[in-house]
């Protein structure tokens, strides 16, 4: 090829991967702007409200004031805060164990997409309609107390709404396709004949899905958790519907300081949920980011001249 004939192509190319930046600049320009109008933007007012004063008649005073996070430290609240933590925490540790089975089950089923479809199906249902089935179900007169009353193994009822254990039974409800979905995912990716090699070795079945399975599927359970341990963390229409007196938690403080027209101490308590969400999902993509170096540089060792892998053996 002559060198007029070089440089043509080389200007082609030079033209066409100018062109593909300023598409994939066009493409990206909407979903930057729907991010920055509706995630950054109310965020960014969330953090300047929760700095300011409550007004008379409500809404904000544009001074600057720290009043909203020195309430946060009321023993009331603490006490609120500690409750949201322990019902968080054992709601999303139940979800898990329950989804890892279910996961499983999943991954080794020869109808995926039917098992898929009903995991779903949930999210076709408004989440009250939902909430409101439970009330029905764990009621006075509901369906449970019916059938105990029915076998005679309660005279009136049995306490069974407005308290945490309630919650809890709900929370794991409405969040566990969150939890499934992830690890079925993760568990799909896993080569099954590592368990069926560390059996040959000696390992146990439990043993082999400790050592071997769960290490694999780690990314599926940080995401999971994730997913569940957030929006659990801000709930407030569960513990609103079906808690009693001992079910306060941050979700419902942040609501009731809305409608008290107390923005400031309302935007404060967000800032809680949103530094605990942000920690998570970077503890995420710093997990997730450890987990593929880590796959990396083992798939390297099995190239390498001598390794286990395809690579060939150097001398002994």
């Amino acid at each position: 090829m002559s060198g007029a004939g070089k440089k043509e192509s080389s200007f082609r190319q030079e033209s066409g991967l100018r062109g593909r930046k300023r598409l994939g600049a066009a493409y990206a320009w909407p979903m930057g702007a729907w991010f920055t109008l509706f995630f950054v933007v109310p965020l960014l007012i969330i953090i300047l409200y929760s700095f300011l004063e409550k007004g008379i008649r409500g809404g904000v005073v544009f001074r600057f004031s720290l009043e909203a996070y020195r309430q946060m430290f009321n023993p009331s609240y603490g006490i609120v805060l500690l409750r949201t933590l322990w019902v968080t925490a054992v709601s999303t540790l139940i979800t898990i164990l329950l989804a890892l089975p279910c996961g499983y089950a999943m991954a080794k089923s020869r109808h995926q997409t039917v098992l898929l479809f009903l995991v779903i199906i949930p999210f076709w249902t408004n989440s009250l309609i939902r909430i409101y089935a439970w009330m029905s179900i764990l009621g006075n007169e509901g369906f449970i107390n019916s059938f105990l009353r029915t076998l005679g193994l309660v005279d009136d009822y049995a306490q069974l709404l407005y308290n945490q254990q309630a919650i809890i039974l709900v929370l794991v409800y409405m969040y566990l396709p969150y939890a499934i979905l992830p690890i079925f995912t993760a568990i799909d990716k896993f080569d099954f004949s590592l368990l069926e090699a560390g059996r040959d070795l000696g390992a146990t079945k439990f043993q082999a899905m400790m050592k071997i399975l769960m290490p694999n599927i780690k990314s599926g359970i940080l995401t999971a958790f994730v997913f569940t341990f957030i929006p659990i963390f801000g709930a407030y229409t569960v513990p609103l519907l079906v808690g009693g007196k001992d079910s306060y938690m941050i979700g419902n403080i942040i609501v009731d300081q809305i409608r008290l027209r107390n923005w400031p101490l309302a935007s404060a308590f967000s800032m809680i949920i949103t530094v605990i969400s942000t920690a998570g999902v970077l503890w995420m993509m710093a997990a997730s980011k450890k987990e593929a170096a880590s796959l990396k540089d083992a798939h390297g060792l099995r190239e390498m001249p001598g390794g286990n892998g395809s690579g060939k053996r150097g001398d002994a």
